[in-house]
């Protein structure tokens, strides 16, 4: 059977720690032979990792296509902003293309994407992990079989934890919009992908409400510094302090973010130099930090998602409601139950905790872009661009709507876009 061979562009967290990890684990499917990242440390860490020549070893992504292809498909997971460029380039280098999510922050961008799809024969898949995990796509499975009869509601929340809310969109990459993108994007693309697939419609009208309420300078403890490691007064009161996160025993993500080293003394530095070191509330982010969404689809299902900073746990929970009966469930506790009107039975599905990322779909999405290349199935995925597009315009519209304050029209709102490629 094909090895496929790859190259990564980006050897950040999702890069190389997620989504390359299925190469060590399973060397005989796939192998990477070069990598594109600017940080030294980094890329070195990844050619050690996976058994790289120096001369396959770039700092930028734009070094990788100058030379002739080299490699059956590309996995690019650089930031929000550096998506685009590379992917295009990469499907008319020839590339099989799987992109990291958000495919872009534009959503003119995100068009083209989605139409080069189509024009290019080749497998371009995007990182809707969601998608390959057993909870949802069980719910999935559950719908299409009317185990509740016709999907009329849908309740979905999505609890950041307050810990992970400031590691990510307070104090890192994904903190200010100018930068990257809205965080209803940025981390909730996901959700509008999941809402999508289970309503089995298009979304025709969105609204959404939301703002940055507490993380702003305003609400920082009195004497509270720039960093928490410069004496801060409320270092044993507050919830956000900096070391209670990154200077324990755990080095695991999110604390492998700050530093390659794990060390404790590179971990302090990092703290005290880094990004991941400030007060929250000090911070120059620019984010929502609560945010609902209400969604219609053409089939009057309707769908409720509400997306919170300020929860203990880091999880999802859902409630579908159907004319027979309801699902409910909970991917952090991998439980779903579904209850029958007519019996008033309630059936519970439980699942084996997976040790991979995302409940296993970061293993379920590589397993199937893996499986995809070295068959040459140029059949559309699960996840693939064109399918994506509609997702990623649902949050672009839903942040519109909250700046705006207003129900947006999605087909005016993608033909404005169209209008503009």
């Amino acid at each position: 059977m094909k090895k496929v061979s790859a190259v990564l562009m980006g050897a950040g967290n999702r890069g190389a720690e997620v989504y390359a990890k299925y190469a060590l684990d399973h060397p005989y499917e796939i192998q990477f032979v070069a990598v594109a990242e600017p940080n030294r440390e980094r890329r070195e860490l990844f050619r050690q990792q996976h058994g790289i020549s120096e001369d396959m070893c770039f700092e930028s992504w734009e070094q990788i296509l100058e030379k002739p292809k080299l490699a059956d498909a590309v996995l690019i997971c650089t930031q929000d902003r550096m998506h685009f460029e590379p992917a295009i380039a990469s499907l008319e280098k020839g590339y099989h293309v799987l992109l990291e999510k958000p495919m872009s922050y534009d959503g003119r961008e995100c068009v083209i994407m989605g139409d080069y799809a189509r024009k290019y024969n080749r497998i371009f898949l995007i990182c809707h992990v969601l998608r390959y995990t057993q909870f949802f796509s069980t719910i999935k499975r559950l719908l299409d079989e009317g185990k509740i009869g016709n999907l009329i509601s849908i309740q979905h929340n999505e609890n950041i934890a307050h810990w992970h809310f400031a590691h990510s969109y307070v104090r890192g990459n994904w903190r200010n919009s100018e930068e990257t993108s809205p965080m209803i994007l940025a981390k909730c693309c996901h959700d509008m992908d999941i809402l999508l697939w289970l309503a089995g419609a298009d979304c025709d009208y969105i609204s959404s409400f939301g703002s940055l309420t507490h993380f702003r300078s305003e609400n920082a403890p009195k004497g509270a510094p720039q960093r928490c490691l410069d004496g801060c007064p409320a270092a044993f009161e507050c919830p956000y302090y900096a070391p209670k996160q990154y200077l324990t025993d755990n080095t695991d993500w999110p604390v492998s973010v700050i530093s390659v080293d794990k060390s404790y003394e590179a971990r302090h530095k990092a703290l005290k130099e880094g990004p991941y070191g400030r007060c929250v509330y000090h911070c120059d982010n620019n984010v929502a930090d609560h945010q609902i969404v209400n969604i219609h689809f053409t089939n009057d299902v309707t769908a409720a998602f509400s997306v919170s900073a300020f929860t203990k746990d880091c999880n999802r929970t859902i409630k579908l409601m159907g004319t027979k009966g309801e699902i409910r469930g909970s991917d952090g506790k991998n439980e779903i139950e579904i209850l029958d009107f007519l019996t008033g039975s309630t059936e519970v599905i439980k699942f084996v905790p997976s040790k991979y990322g995302h409940g296993g779909g970061d293993f379920g999405l590589m397993r199937d872009f893996v499986k995809l290349v070295r068959e040459e199935d140029m059949k559309r995925g699960l996840t693939s661009a064109e399918i994506s597009v509609q997702s990623h315009l649902m949050a672009l519209a839903a942040e519109k709507s909250r700046l705006e304050k207003r129900v947006i029209n999605m087909k005016q709102f993608e033909e404005e876009i169209r209008n503009t490629v």
